[in-house]
């Protein structure tokens, strides 16, 4: 077999391996991130934690208190990523993201300060945080538009 056969040959089993295992490994990371990420949230651990206190304060004008929402909100995401861990779930996680996601864009808006070192380009690290998001929301259409298709891989 030629140089070339092969690589071609190469190429076409790592695409296939990657057309039948993406989909499932988008949602197993989306699982562990969501969960991760929501867990530390109501025992004060994350980070973001500031943030969001900030963000529900400046929205709410104090109405709603960071110390009841901020665990609502890491259960919230807990909850998301036990969805997108069980098939048959991923609507509900779909839905629960649809609501949760555009609060996480508020400090772009609401915080620029806390978001921008310069405006509309440099990030501080918090607004690079709420930006990783697009990617959540990109992998959350792609499992989304799988759905309807049957599981492609043997662990789903």
């Amino acid at each position: 077999m030629s140089a070339e056969k092969t690589i071609v040959s190469a190429d076409q089993r790592i695409v296939e391996a990657m057309n039948r295992y993406g989909v499932v490994l988008m949602r197993i990371g989306m699982a562990i991130v969501f969960i991760w990420f929501g867990a530390l949230k109501p025992f004060g651990l994350s980070p973001a934690n500031e943030l969001v206190d900030a963000t529900i304060t400046t929205m709410t004008w104090g109405v709603i208190p960071a110390s009841v929402f901020i665990p609502v909100l890491g259960w919230w995401e807990v909850a998301i990523g036990v969805c997108f861990l069980y098939r048959p779930l991923v609507r509900v996680a779909l839905i629960l993201l649809v609501i949760q996601l555009p609060g996480t864009m508020l400090p772009l808006v609401l915080l620029p300060e806390v978001c921008f070192t310069q405006i509309p380009y440099g990030l501080t690290l918090e607004g690079q945080y709420i930006i990783k998001n697009l990617v959540l929301i990109a992998g959350a259409i792609i499992v989304g538009g799988s759905l309807r298709e049957e599981p492609k891989g043997r662990y789903l």
